[in-house]
């Protein structure tokens, strides 16, 4: 059921005549769910934001914050690093050489250097950045098992929340594909967990990496992590949604006749699982077969085939499809969008950063996101969509070399401060928010934490403060769990 959480809805008589006639009329819950949407929409609740959409931009591996956009010229040589600041279109704010093109555009773009959680592990540390929350939930294991005990992510919960714009597509999406560790592991935070597998996000899985350790912007920004040792597999080329191909042979015509081929899509996705709640599973249900039968919406998902100069302006790339992806999904109305850019860890630049950064994941990150910020803005919606990017922590401070792994050095993992960078959605463009202390370890001012950027998207979205959202036995559960990072508007 989509329930507007935090509307106190004046019933009509007839309304409420119509919810006392569901038994009588032998109607099951899942028609009563929409009799209460209907009422709560008569509520008409005032919008607390400016956004009707956000896409969320996970930098999996940690992006190192003095390599980026908090670069320290002036600390020791072994801070530092090796790239240099360069002026961006705002007097004042500075950022790295290798991101020329953000930084022609800073005028619509706000950082927020003082990002902060206190844990250094890959697995928590974005449990915190996709749930938005910087504890862990009582039998939290970090085994890389999502759990029904987890706590919900970001996406779920503004899936869950946020009115639907379209109701041919799902209210909320991840893409390029799930995230999975190396090991075969999927990574927790990014599902339902205690809101129920039925709040899962709806993922889109384009990418087929073959051996886990292939990195980066495939076909032409692709490296291996592993530098010492050979890979088992080619490079990944081909970037695609195989879960809304229809099988060979069979027309529109005959999938509209057939609607029992749900069982094949069920099979490919491997998510619209039985659900407790059968009003939930037909709005799954019917989301899979809009997918799959109008032609319009899979033209927004079939990127690869996008004109020459789009393909161009953003990249013909992994990470250029993935945010062409997510533009054409906000812009048919979906309400989050999870791009994971760069599959699992491929930010993780323990060794072999510099070159990493500068040739591999700098040039089509770069390309891609300005695009994006410039097709919004052209289009007159950047206004209305908020960007937020961010990985699951920062990186240490000090250069450090593990020679048994990489043979040029790096920085290791560092949950003490990170960079956000916002765009959109209201947020005010050449604004830097908090800082860093001299070597970029520690927040140094106005420290923010997870909850705080998980707040930034729900207050944006038009979710007001005292919103819940509710488990599958009708118990409301806080969706704040902090305040809306201050100074970005």
């Amino acid at each position: 059921m989509q329930r507007t959480s935090w509307a106190h809805p004046t019933i009509s008589r007839r309304t409420a005549v119509q919810a006392g006639a569901v038994g009588m009329l032998g109607l099951g819950m899942n028609h009563l769910g929409a009799l209460r949407a209907s009422a709560a929409g008569s509520a008409n609740p005032a919008s607390f934001g400016r956004a009707k959409a956000c896409i969320y931009i996970f930098l999996s591996g940690g992006l190192a914050q003095q390599d980026s956009f908090d670069l320290k010229p002036d600390a020791p040589e072994n801070v530092r690093g090796e790239f240099k600041p360069i002026d961006t279109k705002t007097p004042g704010i500075q950022i790295c050489e290798h991101l020329p093109m953000l930084a022609q555009r800073s005028d619509k773009w706000a950082l927020v250097r003082s990002l902060t959680h206190p844990t250094n592990g890959h697995t928590l540390g974005h449990f915190y950045m996709l749930t938005g929350r910087s504890t862990s939930p009582p039998g939290f294991r970090g085994d890389r098992v999502p759990r029904p005990t987890d706590w919900p992510s970001i996406a779920s919960v503004v899936g869950d929340a946020v009115p639907t714009r379209n109701h041919n597509l799902p209210p909320a999406a991840v893409l390029p594909e799930r995230l999975i560790h190396w090991s075969g592991g999927v990574i927790p935070g990014a599902y339902g967990g205690l809101m129920g597998r039925n709040r899962d996000p709806f993922f889109v899985e384009a990418t087929n990496y073959g051996d886990p350790f292939w990195r980066g912007a495939y076909p032409e920004y692709t490296f291996h992590q592993l530098p010492k040792k050979d890979p088992t597999s080619d490079t990944p080329t081909v970037f695609q949604a195989p879960n809304l191909k229809l099988a060979a042979g069979m027309s529109s015509h005959r999938f509209g006749r057939r609607l029992g081929l749900l069982d094949q899509f069920d099979k490919q996705r491997g998510a619209l699982e039985k659900s407790a709640h059968v009003e939930r599973y037909d709005q799954q249900r019917q989301s899979a077969i809009s997918l799959l039968s109008s032609q319009e919406i899979r033209n927004v998902l079939d990127v690869t085939n996008a004109d020459a100069a789009t393909q161009e302006r953003y990249g013909a790339n992994s990470f250029g499809w993935s945010l062409l992806m997510a533009y054409r999904m906000v812009k048919a109305g979906v309400n989050l969008v999870q791009v994971n850019l760069g599959n699992n860890e491929a930010w993780d630049t323990h060794g072999e950063a510099f070159w990493r950064l500068r040739e591999k994941l700098f040039p089509p990150t770069d390309r891609a996101l300005s695009a994006l910020l410039d097709d919004l803005s052209n289009n007159g919606m950047l206004d209305s969509t908020l960007i937020v990017m961010g990985g699951e922590f920062g990186r240490t401070p000090k250069i450090s070399l593990l020679p048994s792994a990489y043979n040029e050095p790096g920085r290791d993992h560092w949950g003490a401060v990170q960079t956000l960078f916002l765009a959109g959605g209201g947020v005010r463009g050449g604004n830097v928010v908090g800082a860093s202390d001299k070597i970029a370890a520690y927040p140094a001012d106005r420290p923010q934490k997870p909850e705080n950027m998980a707040a930034t998207i729900y207050h944006a979205l038009g979710i007001p403060p005292t919103a819940a959202w509710y488990d599958e036995v009708d118990r409301p559960h806080h969706i704040y769990h902090g305040q809306p990072i201050p100074g970005l508007t």
